[in-house]
């Protein structure tokens, strides 16, 4: 019984220790990134040495690594259900009411730096954490039905130690040896091997498991996946690497759908150069980001330094576009718009050709499943600017 006892323990013990291992390394390799402002420069950090006071950079795509209150934003708006079950992304900016993000929320779209107020267990979050550390664990099924077997097994154990002292001291007059009689035929009813058999095959499916890419955290967990028939799984959202990419142009001049990789002329450059233009000054939409690679990638002569932002028409309208005007020191103006394709066609000038030219450049790249934006410059001089973006006249 000892040697059964021992090798069970070394089992138990040396399959956790790998469990354990894997998981410190996996923990390790996995461990999520944030940005923060410190001392006025941005720098990456992992999200356990955020402290209270650092300005955190969050952005579309990413998840929320404290509790914090906006200090300033863009087109903000963050999915809460991890916290509400509300699957709608909520708007926030600094002047609203509900201004505070919370830790493990994802950010649905646009970029917000908030200061942090929480972190760990002193977050929203953390304190559900907390609270569910109270719900007692139930038993697994197997056991649920070893405790049902070792009753049964104590009971059957107990009736035929009853019946032998009696018979032997019926016949004997002996208590004590009657006893020891007894005794060891109820205990060779209950097999020693029981332990190590489970704690072998358990070690046995941990390894199968793991060979499998799977790691096993507990030994139950194997016999506990073992005993399902249903699975049920749910997935929000889409799988991807929030990432884009520029694949195809279109320009009305040649009414032709080209490659960005092959080698461009003055009037494709300046169509990228367009777009990057109507998009933040600091990207973090993928669809922004993507633009702005694809203007550093085609451009001698990046212009982004030289000129700053004087005036934004955020997105809105139906069907929505957006526009940003750019100015420079010498008083050089840019203003650029991009958005859906019906939006810039109803604000600029094209005659019922054009029009049907880029609705069946449109139609042959929308069947192919791309996102499509159309994008127009316009000319405008003074400061009294018009309150609504589609007032503007562009060239699409």
């Amino acid at each position: 019984m000892a040697s059964a006892v021992i090798l069970v323990a070394t089992i138990s013990l040396y399959q956790d220790s790998r469990s354990r291992n894997a998981l410190e390394k996996l923990k390790n390799f996995s461990q999520p990134h944030c940005k923060v402002i410190r001392d006025g420069q941005e720098v990456e950090i992992k999200s356990d040495e955020i402290v209270l006071g650092d300005y955190l950079m969050i952005e579309e795509g990413t998840s929320i690594p404290a509790d914090g209150s906006i200090v300033h934003s863009n087109d903000f708006s963050v999915n809460e259900s991890v916290l509400t079950g509300e699957s709608f992304a909520v708007y926030k900016d600094k002047g609203s009411e509900n201004h505070q993000v919370f830790q493990g929320t994802n950010v649905a779209s646009g970029l917000a730096i908030a200061i942090v107020t929480a972190i760990g267990n002193d977050t929203k979050l953390g304190k559900i954490g907390k609270s569910l550390e109270d719900i007692q664990e139930e038993k697994t099924p197997l056991e649920v039905q070893i405790n049902n077997f070792i009753k049964k097994m104590v009971l059957a154990g107990a009736v035929i130690f009853c019946i032998v002292w009696a018979i032997n001291y019926f016949n004997s007059l002996n208590i004590l040896d009657s006893l020891l009689k007894a005794l060891t035929l109820a205990m060779s009813i209950l097999p020693e091997e029981i332990p190590v058999a489970f704690a072998t095959f358990m070690a046995l499916g941990a390894w199968r498991l793991m060979q499998m890419g799977v790691v096993v955290k507990q030994m139950k967990t194997v016999e506990t996946l073992g005993s399902a028939t249903v699975i049920c799984t749910d997935k929000t959202g889409t799988i991807t690497e929030n990432k884009m990419s520029l694949v195809k142009l279109y320009l009305l001049s040649s009414n032709e759908i080209i490659d960005p990789d092959q080698e461009l002329d003055q009037t494709e450059k300046e169509l990228i150069r367009i777009a990057m233009w109507a998009s933040e000054p600091i990207p973090f939409d993928p669809m922004e980001v993507a633009l702005h690679q694809a203007y550093a990638a085609t451009t001698l002569v990046d212009e982004r330094s030289a000129y700053k932002m004087i005036h934004e028409y955020p997105l809105g309208g139906k069907p929505p576009m957006m526009t940003h005007l750019f100015e420079n020191e010498n008083g050089v103006r840019i203003i650029a718009a991009k958005g859906a394709p019906e939006a810039l066609i109803a604000v600029s000038s094209l005659n019922d050709l054009e029009k049907e030219k880029i609705s069946a450049a449109v139609n042959m790249l929308a069947i192919q499943g791309y996102r499509l934006l159309a994008v127009g410059q316009s000319d405008f001089t003074g400061s009294e600017f018009p309150d609504l973006q589609q007032k503007f006249k562009f060239n699409f």
